[in-house]
């Protein structure tokens, strides 16, 4: 996660440490006649609570018990759920008013939670799956406990899926992060991730993968590339700039802006940055671009904003440089060459075009395109960097 560049939580409890909170919440909505003792166990009533299923959308009628699980017959509904359940042979348990045992599955989360931030917060976030029975149980227990508990905000996200089928240990598709990152830098990763708005399923496959890293190469290339140009050449930056430039920084915080206050929806966040790269790639390279009044204060400017959302999404790496460094190395990697024996292609290459063999030269351009790395001829001699296979890349065309 710290490879993602995900923040650490602030606190991260164990319900084993907090039974005593459990317990008292329980006790409350017992006090309250939201839930009632049998036998040792403790059940939540859902007809004490004339809300429910109103997360989900379920009715209780929906929610007969039925074909896969054995109902409790001395429960008094059948989708009353357990706060405590007595003690088993072999499980957990500690000591409480109804005798020896351990708390129900959702009761923790309520209790947790309340202890840390509140019976009312803003953001509670879990997988789609969890929405009911979960969550909407969590909604029941804690205002059975506090009346005035509430979430503003239920963030839910979708499913994984690998090559258009449900991730799953069962199918043998599972993909572990730890596996993804020994090939892929992790921010690639992080932003193919956030290539899909989170309460959508995502298909993860390689051919994605790879265009998502590509396009993460070139958006750190382009930025370090101004960043070099600007530190080269002194820029004023106290003169106005063009009115062009500051159109394209206008439109880009109020896409950016807009998509993150329309539910996180952060694809479109990522897209809004396509147009400044290649007006900024346009300013760096092209004789046009060169030319153009404020250059140089125009890129730094361009290249400022894009860092702030790069940094809100989480994208933005030390240095553009070592980045840049990991992703070639990945590359190579995926590719199963070392840098020298590429390096030796160039100089192979380099040869058979002074010899006019350009079709030996040709070869060698496609043989290394076929395994992701592209040739780049300039002034100061022949470089490579990482690009979508060859194969790949007319795949990506066609669809």
């Amino acid at each position: 996660m710290a490879n993602l560049q995900c923040l650490p939580p602030s606190v991260e409890p164990r319900v084993s440490d907090h039974i005593d909170e459990i317990i008292n919440m329980i006790k409350q909505i017992l006090d309250n006649s939201c839930a009632y003792v049998v036998g040792g166990d403790v059940y939540f009533s859902v007809d004490s609570f004339p809300d429910y299923g109103e997360l989900s959308g379920r009715k209780l009628d929906d929610n007969r018990a039925g074909e896969r699980v054995s109902v409790d017959e001395r429960k008094r509904n059948p989708a009353d759920f357990a706060l405590w359940k007595a003690a088993k042979d072999g499980e957990p348990w500690w000591d409480s008013p109804w005798g020896p045992g351990r708390p129900g599955w959702h009761i923790e989360c309520s209790a947790m939670s309340a202890h840390y931030l509140g019976h009312s917060f803003d953001i509670h976030g879990g997988g789609e799956d969890l929405i009911f029975p979960h969550h909407e149980n969590e909604i029941a227990q804690s205002r059975a406990a506090c009346c005035d508990s509430t979430i503003n905000y239920w963030i839910h996200n979708g499913f994984v899926n690998v090559n258009s089928q449900k991730m799953s240990k069962s199918l043998g598709n599972f993909v572990t992060i730890r596996k993804v990152i020994e090939m892929y830098h992790p921010l690639a990763l992080r932003m193919f991730l956030l290539g899909t708005h989170y309460r959508s399923p995502i298909n993860y496959t390689i051919e994605q993968l790879n265009v998502t890293s590509d396009r993460l190469y070139y958006t750190y290339q382009t930025l370090l590339d101004c960043e070099e140009i600007c530190q080269q050449q002194q820029s004023n930056t106290g003169n106005s700039l063009p009115a062009n430039t500051l159109n394209y920084i206008q439109k880009l915080h109020e896409e950016f802006e807009t998509s993150m206050s329309d539910d996180l929806h952060t694809s479109v966040a990522l897209a809004a940055i396509s147009e400044p790269l290649k007006v900024m790639n346009d300013l760096l390279h092209t004789r046009k671009g060169k030319k153009q009044d404020k250059r140089l204060e125009s890129l730094s400017a361009l290249e400022e904003k894009i860092r702030v959302v790069l940094s809100v999404l989480g994208l933005l790496p030390s240095s553009y440089h070592e980045a840049l460094q990991q992703l070639r190395d990945k590359a190579l990697r995926r590719a199963s060459i070392t840098e020298e024996l590429v390096v030796q292609k160039i100089e192979e290459r380099t040869a058979a075009r002074k010899a006019k063999q350009y079709e030996k030269s040709d070869e060698i351009r496609k043989e290394l395109a076929a395994i992701g790395i592209a040739l780049m001829d300039g002034p100061d001699g022949t470089t490579w960097r990482p690009s979508l296979p060859i194969l790949e890349e007319a795949v990506v065309a066609k669809t």
